[in-house]
């Protein structure tokens, strides 16, 4: 049974407005902050639940959105403070309804899903730069912000990179609404429907894989209306669902407008073994991103942090070499487009064509408990995809689940930008001699350009660009003309200029930069 919404604490500055959604833990309500005015919601710990361990979760959890919040897709944190014995957070209010609320009442276009899901993308990326494993993304953790943009919250059960989960008994969960950010505070988290085998090891070492997975199992969900382990007319208790998982038996997306790549970029995803996964959320994003090109759709930006790692080894590099320094956010163009395989389900027994009426056992989506360390202040960047360990019997977690019901829950890839650590201009070296004196040209050929193309309000380009022979490494450099001064890096094609103003000739030059030598510029415009 859901317990009622404590007492509102008074706050000075802020006055009292409505609950907005409890947990088993904290509540959320929303306030009005007197200056400057604006809507807030404002997280409190539950008195009765305050141990020691739950008081350094909440800081814990206020320290990891504190250094996330600047990003756009992150839901910031404005204020934390103590009110009486009651820890509470002041945070963006977001009145949109959160994704699972949504694709639960409509029918979702896939533009609309790729574009969210590279915005989420974003998110997750910037967390892993900043050393954070999100570990319970899933669609009621994705809020509306004032702008109808996404918004991702609950960092509650977060952890370090570095972080190993104890081995504990499973427990319940107790749901909230759209907007609560609540997690737990003497445990940690697991939404079965998004989670990824490895979750359910008796000793559970998640990486940002694992957030990937769970990354990819949302975007089904969104598609799909339901989630990807859930089969309408048959049972789909916690049991279930994790037996489908560990198999890897994605129920199929039943529209014909999914077209196969995306379907393909989800089960990889999805992947059962983490080595066949995207490695990051970066190079899901930017799977994402080239269906929308394939399919027309202006590409979504990504949105992560400009990071320089000292080294690009990042498995063998040591650990002060591997630090990763968080700069401010920067957009990456999309990639160009490249064959993607086709994966098309076939027909099984598990495939149903029509959803009955008849009420059937739901999946169920509650947050199932695991202890958690606090993750420390200073994270260092451990390798982004260590080695899956050996597959363990899921015993204790099946026992628990067993014993236990499972109820609804409401509601961090090194996703660094491997850019050069110095991006300013360097000269053509034209030649060098090898060791029989022989001169071997160097002379990179300047980029080709496309004139670009604009978005259908005008105010972003695209340029479709591509260099002849191209190797690993090189990166486009590119500027504005009208602004030479503000340099930018772009991975791959197209490169995509915001802030333009329509019906005004914008211009670039671009750059091929390989192995710190700088090409001659090429130029491009859109009228």
């Amino acid at each position: 049974m859901r317990r009622p919404p404590s007492s509102p604490p008074e706050l000075p500055g802020y006055g009292y407005q409505r609950v907005l959604g409890s947990g088993g833990f904290s509540d959320v309500f929303l306030y009005e902050q007197a200056l400057p005015r604006r809507e807030v919601a404002v997280k409190v710990l539950v008195a009765d639940q305050l141990d020691a361990q739950a008081k350094r979760q909440f800081v814990a959890e206020a320290n990891v959105m504190a250094q996330l919040s600047a990003h756009p897709y992150i839901v910031t944190i404005f204020h934390a403070d103590i009110a009486g014995d009651r820890p509470y957070l002041v945070m963006e209010y977001c009145p949109g309804p959160n994704l699972a609320e949504r694709y639960k009442k409509e029918r979702l276009s896939v533009e609309y899903v790729l574009g969210t899901a590279v915005r989420v993308a974003s998110a997750v990326a910037t967390a892993h730069a900043a050393g954070i494993l999100h570990r319970d993304i899933k669609p009621a953790n994705v809020l509306t912000n004032d702008y109808g943009w996404p918004a991702l919250t609950d960092f509650g059960i977060a952890s370090a990179l570095e972080d190993e989960l104890p081995v504990t008994t499973t427990t319940d969960w107790t749901g909230g609404s759209a907007h609560q950010t609540a997690g737990s505070q003497s445990a940690v988290g697991l939404s079965v429907p998004w989670s990824p085998p490895e979750m359910f090891d008796d000793e559970p070492t998640p990486d940002v894989r694992s957030d990937v997975f769970s990354l990819a199992a949302t975007i089904h969900t969104l598609l799909a209306g339901q989630t990807p382990f859930e089969i309408p007319g048959r049972s789909n208790g916690t049991l279930d669902l994790i037996g489908r998982i560990e198999r890897g038996q994605i129920t199929p997306i039943e529209r014909n407008d999914v077209p196969a790549s995306l379907l393909a970029v989800l089960r990889r995803g999805m992947a059962s073994r983490r080595e066949d996964r995207y490695q990051n959320a970066l190079d899901l994003a930017r799977g994402l991103q080239r269906v929308e090109i394939e399919f027309g759709y202006a590409p979504t930006s990504i949105e992560v942090p400009t990071t320089v790692l000292t080294s690009s080894a990042r498995p063998d590099a040591d650990a002060d070499g591997d630090e990763t320094r968080v700069r401010a956010v920067t957009s990456i163009a999309a990639q160009q487009v490249q064959p993607a395989p086709v994966d098309v389900p076939t027909d099984d027994d598990d495939r149903t064509r029509m959803r009955p009426t008849a009420v059937v056992a739901q999946a169920e989506d509650g947050t199932v408990l695991r202890p958690v360390a606090v993750p420390p202040t200073d994270t260092a960047v451990v390798p982004a995809a260590p080695a899956a360990p050996t597959s363990r019997r899921r015993r204790g977690l099946v026992l628990g689940i067993a014993s236990l019901a499972v109820l609804l829950a409401g509601g961090g890839i090194l996703a660094a930008v491997l850019v050069p650590k110095d991006l300013g201009p360097s000269e053509p070296t034209p030649s060098v001699a090898d060791s029989d004196g022989v001169a071997i040209s160097t002379v990179i050929t300047p980029p080709t350009v496309a004139p670009g193309v604009r978005s259908a309000d005008g105010t972003s380009v695209s340029f479709a660009v591509s260099s002849e022979h191209p190797q690993d490494g090189d990166i486009f450099r590119w500027a504005r003309t009208d602004s030479p001064e503000r340099p930018e890096a772009a991975a791959a094609s197209p490169i995509v200029v915001t802030g333009a103003i329509p019906g005004q000739q914008l211009c670039i030059d671009v750059t091929v930069q390989r192995s710190g030598k700088t090409s001659d510029p090429t130029r491009a415009c859109a009228s």
